[in-house]
């Protein structure tokens, strides 16, 4: 009975931190693109914002540390700093990717994440997958891919930083998941340590960047109070959102965090078309239903590798003991061998 209660107060984490992820992703593209358009406070620095992000993240994790709500665990700083440049590299490489591509080329460079993701978790951690789960993440992908794909248009330049932004993003994902794995870390204590190293090298050399991509210096922004109240809301909800990717893939792997990741797209399209008359299309609606057909394949796919993983596992454990009758024949029987003399090769009686 215990372990059914294990189960599901398990289940119920693992939807808890699913739920804070897609609501907070969500929220956080909703107010960024109020921040952001020009319809809204034209605040065109992204690379600097996603600085103030984990500025206020690393702060919310040193108060956390020193009320004692989380603990700080040892984690070597080369480690930390190896994977706060691998995540910096994915934050910059997808801004600058989205700058030099078309919409269609960048969304189809996101698409990609989830074989890449899957051959890097082959090489690294010699994971297989089953012929359903590579069946769904097929059918996720051409879902997701109908969706959003528009025109595509490729230069040398945009490539290159789509690639950068691919093999560094999917790196990351499988980073957390090994660190926490490695070093028995909370989700929240392992951000806690990387924030404030990628806040920093963020408000350094993001200024820099958005000149780059926008062709603005933050300091020529005029601050207004909605701006700055947007502002706010997106590093809060930042906050929720960064906890939340730590936990997912602390709790899921790699792969299942970016099919599942989807879903927010699907949300995102759904939101637009509410809230900002975006239009959609009757491709659009076939897309997202058939992204969710994948996604509800994949689940099926996952629950059943993990069901015939448990079998496995229980059936060498069916005879680890022996029974007392087994015991007593053993017995019976090493007392009636007779014992030789190792020496003289002679039996003793």
């Amino acid at each position: 009975m215990e372990t059914e209660n294990q189960k599901k107060s398990s289940s119920v984490s693992d939807v808890g931190a699913w739920a804070m992820n897609v609501v907070s992703s969500v929220g956080i593209i909703m107010a960024n693109k109020q921040l952001m358009s020009s319809s809204g406070y034209a605040f065109t620095f992204a690379t600097t914002l996603t600085g103030f992000h984990f500025a206020v993240t690393a702060l919310v994790g040193l108060v956390s540390n020193a009320t004692g709500l989380s603990t700080s665990k040892h984690v070597p700083l080369w480690e930390l700093l190896w994977f706060s440049i691998v995540a910096n590299m994915s934050i910059t490489g997808m801004n600058f990717s989205l700058m030099l591509n078309s919409v269609g080329f960048y969304q189809i460079s996101k698409l990609s994440m989830i074989p890449v993701v899957c051959v890097m978790e082959w090489i690294l951690h010699n994971k297989h997958y089953s012929r359903e789960v590579r069946l769904s993440v097929i059918v996720v992908v051409i879902g997701v891919g109908i969706c959003t794909v528009t025109d595509v248009k490729v230069n040398a330049k945009g490539f290159i930083c789509a690639c950068v932004a691919v093999l560094s993003t999917s790196l990351q994902q499988i980073t957390i998941g090994s660190l926490q794995k490695k070093y028995s870390i909370g989700s929240f204590e392992l951000l806690s340590k990387t924030a404030p190293i990628q806040a920093i090298s963020l408000l350094i050399f993001g200024p820099f960047v958005d000149y780059f991509l926008s062709g603005n210096f933050i300091t020529s922004y005029k601050m207004t109070s909605g701006a700055i109240l947007f502002v706010l809301l997106s590093c809060s909800l930042a906050v929720f959102c960064n906890i939340s990717q730590y936990l997912c893939i602390g709790r899921f792997s790699a792969t299942s965090f970016q099919v599942l990741g989807h879903m927010k797209t699907v949300c995102v399209l759904t939101l637009g078309w509410l809230l900002f008359d975006s239009a959609l299309t009757f491709k659009n609606i076939m897309g997202m239903i058939l992204a969710v057909v994948g996604m509800v394949i994949y689940s099926w796919a996952v629950e059943i590798e993990k069901q015939k993983q448990a079998n496995a596992k229980a059936l060498p454990s069916t005879k680890n003991s022996l029974t007392e009758e087994e015991i007593k024949l053993l017995k019976e029987g090493v007392e009636n061998i007779p014992v030789k003399d190792v020496e003289l090769g002679e039996s003793r009686v």
